[in-house]
């Protein structure tokens, strides 16, 4: 009978141990089970494992229409869409190797339901095929990665060759020559001019670079002259956002300092000039002249109404532009105007393109400055500053730019990161 008994409870833990090692197993199989499904692909805010996807590029020959009506898409949506929403979706310059993407219903008639296009990295346009034709843009979501950057203008190098080098997104180029434009003559940097930046990087879903925003401060340290500048909004009302030194004053001025955005002098202002064409005399050059290629944009440097834009003589093809009582400004050899007399146009706008019209050896522009009806030369001038920040602003403008300005003067140049790190491991 012992024996019995002792038999029993044997088998009844050889059973309970059988079920506790089962039960792990079972709920191991469930958990896996449950992790080996993947979650559904989401693109452009739609499930796109309830579509028929079709992705691909524009290529060069295809239009909208036709790429509308292979895929079975009733021309009449393409002309409501054409009509109706062309201030959100221009059919007419979708671009040559833009992503764009279709959506089909699945079921037997494969109907194209959604059509997604790329417009550049970050923005997008979905049209909406699926009852009434609808169209409307949207972005991806970008992360902003606060970058510092720092650079020195090395012997026979420039602002451009330094920040490819050194991996800065290219357009701070564009960034730092328009900030300091009117304080800085970008085309005789010399070497030793550096220069930090404070700006984001983009990214899409945190790994797809998607470009760069605008610059949040700036030194640029030019023939040995310190220039600090820190983007503030001077007026939120009309969101106008300004770069302003260390001491609040604007470091716009009412004119830029040259016609063009890059290129380089390649004549000043002299009335004592002398051409070896005619027999080395004495040929005033009333003009400072700026070479760059055939077709490069020339700018208004400041706000005012066209009074001539014509061809005359050795002139070639200029514009003339009337700031206001005091100043105009002149324009010559343009391959063509872009503006007309009477136009009114704002700093910075094309006025025309670089050309050989007139009396030139070579692509250039020749840039007149007239002060109270007198030529003289805009690179002697002290031109007049753009207003200064509002006094009412100052201590709130003081107390945003001191870390910033901190955070600067602590990013080190190239050079002062390598002394650094071989003075921390002799």
């Amino acid at each position: 009978m012992q024996k019995f008994w002792g038999t029993l409870f044997s088998a009844l833990l050889i059973l309970t141990s059988c079920k506790e090692e089962k039960n792990p197993v079972d709920l191991t199989d469930q958990v896996t089970a449950k992790a080996e499904i993947p979650p559904p692909e989401v693109a452009y805010g739609f499930e796109l494992d309830t579509f028929e996807v079709i992705r691909d590029t524009i290529r060069n020959g295809d239009s909208f229409g036709a790429l509308m009506l292979q895929n079975n898409i009733d021309y009449n949506k393409v002309e409501v869409l054409s009509k109706k929403f062309r201030d959100t979706f221009d059919i007419r310059r979708i671009r040559v190797g833009r992503p764009y993407m279709i959506l089909k219903s699945k079921d037997s008639i494969s109907r194209p339901e959604v059509f997604v296009y790329e417009n550049d990295l970050i923005n997008y346009t979905i049209i909406d095929f699926r009852d009434s034709v609808n169209a409307y843009k949207k972005r991806k979501q970008i992360n902003r990665r606060e970058r510092e950057a720092s650079g020195v203008i090395p012997p026979g190098g420039s602002l451009s060759d330094v920040v490819v080098k050194e991996g800065i997104d290219y357009l701070m180029v564009n960034e730092l020559s328009e900030i300091y434009a009117w304080t800085i003559d970008f085309f005789k940097l010399d070497a030793g001019d550096k220069f930090k930046i404070i700006y984001d990087e983009l990214y899409i879903n945190d790994s797809v670079y998607a470009g760069a925003g605008h610059i949040k401060a700036a030194y640029f340290e030019h023939r040995g002259k310190p220039i600090y500048s820190f983007a503030y909004e001077s007026d939120s009302l009309k969101n106008v956002v300004d770069y302003y030194d260390e001491e609040a004053n604007n470091l716009r001025r009412t004119f830029l300092r040259a016609p063009l955005k890059f290129g380089r002098m390649s004549s000043r202002y002299n009335l004592r000039r002398r051409i070896k064409y005619y027999g080395y005399r004495v040929r005033p050059h009333r003009g400072t002249d700026y070479a760059a290629p055939i077709g490069t944009p020339i700018l208004a440097t400041a706000d005012g109404v066209v009074t001539e834009s014509t061809r005359k003589g050795g002139n070639g093809k200029y514009v003339k532009i009337r700031h206001n009582a005091t100043y105009s400004t002149q324009y010559l050899h343009m391959k063509a105007q872009k503006v007309k007399r009477g136009a009114f146009v704002k700093q910075g706008d094309v006025i025309g393109w670089i050309g050989m019209t007139g009396n030139t050896g070579g692509p250039h522009v020749c840039y007149r400055f007239w002060k109270n009806g007198r030529q003289v030369d805009p690179l002697r001038e002290d031109l007049p500053a753009a207003e200064p920040l509002a006094e009412a602003l100052r201590p709130e403008f003081f107390d945003y730019i001191n870390p910033i300005k901190d955070q600067l003067d602590c990013i080190p140049f190239k050079e002062q990161a390598e002394d650094q790190l071989l003075t921390s491991n002799p």
